[in-house]
């Protein structure tokens, strides 16, 4: 991973306002990291958060395919992906590509509230030993 953490942060519509809510929770830290999101995601977080975020297309429209590549290139260390299990999706098949390239690549991908906060909890905490380093 390099020095400065680079997130991929995805939520689908009913999940949007638990990323807005999480970013919140660890803004301090993701001020610091390099952050990339699907469209609204990302717009959101820009506006309510004023994160600095790059912002790829809406999920339906291909962002979670950019992100995909994003991450094959090497340029993800970690996707936080909300997830809605209880709503059929149209780009499924996109979704199910990206966790998959997180698993071919050995990136962690966090899909709910609690995972989420376990990886960003523990990403703080390396970030903050080799910046004391």
């Amino acid at each position: 991973m390099s020095m400065k953490p680079r997130i991929a942060l995805i939520a689908h519509d009913k999940k949007k306002d638990d990323m807005v809510t999480l970013a919140g929770e660890y803004r301090e830290f993701l001020a610091g990291c390099t952050l990339t999101a699907t469209g609204t995601t990302g717009a959101r977080l820009i506006n309510e958060l004023g994160l600095a975020v790059e912002c790829m297309h809406s999920g339906p429209f291909g962002g979670d395919l950019q992100i995909g590549a994003q991450l094959v290139m090497g340029n993800i260390d970690c996707v936080v992906f909300l997830r809605d299990p209880m709503t059929p999706q149209p780009h499924e098949p996109d979704i199910n590509a990206l966790v998959r390239a997180c698993d071919v690549h050995d990136i962690a991908c966090a899909t709910n509230v609690s995972t989420a906060h376990l990886v960003l909890g523990q990403l703080m905490l390396i970030n903050n030993k080799e910046i004391q380093a």
